[in-house]
């Protein structure tokens, strides 16, 4: 053993015999090295993975947000689809259908497309510049509910049905369901990618922990023949990957904050543009709201946490396997 190891030994012996079970006293180095190669690294691998796990955080808040939107606004309309039937005027029969929509309790507003407004619709799929008076096109009318109200729509389709032949009713609701079912997935995904990374953490730390004991495994054994209580061992390991798992994920949720801020900025930004539209309509505003960095916050406590736990258990096994 060299005169460093031996050095160190006599401390840590001089401190675990004035007091076993406690903390070393005040300027009292600890018995795990502060600043090494080995704890940067883990602090990096830790920053990385919070850093991961706060944008997968971020977009379950996101995509919970968004679906949230999509379905609360596809709820809030009905469409009335009125086919053209032989012999029946379609001008007439999508008056009928809209006064009669118009005439429920909880309708907010009805809106007849006319037949240039559907020909629109269609363009995307069928092209420019065609034709559609020969073709059976039904015509749409969107019936807006009004908020905290909820009509009665079985009542409505029975009514469209029997005095406009070839209307139907569809409140969107297989949308509705398809729409929460991916939502759940896309935060059931979210939160399996989430414990693979506190998982991948927890290893890490595992490993970085015994390494860190084999290399003061001639300190912790004096220790530990000298009466150290294991608590005592482990408690100087649990403060230092403390610290540790803490500077990490504090360095790893702030990156994804100032990400997430960068992002919410940037949509503000180029706010009314194409791209900009086309964003917002599949992820929202890109800003998580506050809910969204609190969760981040409690993010960067449990995983110092886990370091902390992880480290601890480590010890303690190790501890188990000194005779």
């Amino acid at each position: 053993m060299t005169d460093a190891a031996m050095s160190e030994v006599d401390d840590a012996a001089d401190t675990a015999a004035e007091m076993p079970g406690g903390a070393p006293p005040p300027g009292q180095r600890s018995i795990v090295p502060r600043d090494t190669i080995s704890g940067r690294a883990l602090v990096a691998v830790i920053a990385i993975m919070t850093f991961l796990a706060a944008l997968t955080l971020g977009a379950v808040v996101l995509i919970r947000a968004t679906a949230t939107d999509w379905q609360s606004e596809v709820a809030r309309e009905v469409t009335i689809q009125v086919r053209p039937a032989p012999g029946r005027d379609i001008e007439a029969d999508v008056k009928a259908a809209a006064d009669i929509a118009a005439a429920q309790p909880g309708v907010a507003g009805v809106r007849p497309y006319s037949k240039a407004e559907t020909a629109r619709l269609l363009e995307p799929w069928l092209g420019t510049g065609l034709t559609f008076d020969d073709l059976p096109v039904p015509r749409l009318i969107v019936v807006r509910i009004a908020p905290e109200s909820a009509p009665d729509l079985a009542q409505l389709a029975k009514a469209v049905a029997a005095q406009v032949p070839g209307a139907t009713v569809d409140d969107h609701r297989g949308w509705v369901d398809r729409m929460r079912s991916m939502a759940r997935a896309s935060v059931a995904i979210g939160l399996a990618v989430m414990i693979l990374v506190l998982v991948a953490t927890v290893l890490s730390v595992m490993f970085a922990t015994g390494g860190a004991m084999a290399a003061n495994r001639p300190i912790i054994e004096v220790l530990h023949f000298v009466g150290a209580k294991d608590g005592f061992i482990a408690g100087q390991f649990q403060r230092h990957f403390l610290l540790l798992g803490f500077t990490g994920g504090i360095i790893g949720g702030a990156a994804a904050m100032l990400l997430f801020l960068a992002a919410g900025f940037l949509g503000d930004r180029f706010r009314g543009s194409a791209g900009e539209e086309q964003a917002a309509s599949l992820f929202g505003s890109f800003s998580i709201g506050i809910t969204g960095y609190a969760a981040i916050v409690v993010l960067i406590g449990i995983i110092a946490a886990v370091t902390a736990a992880a480290s601890r258990l480590t010890v303690y096994r190790t501890l188990g396997s000194i005779e």
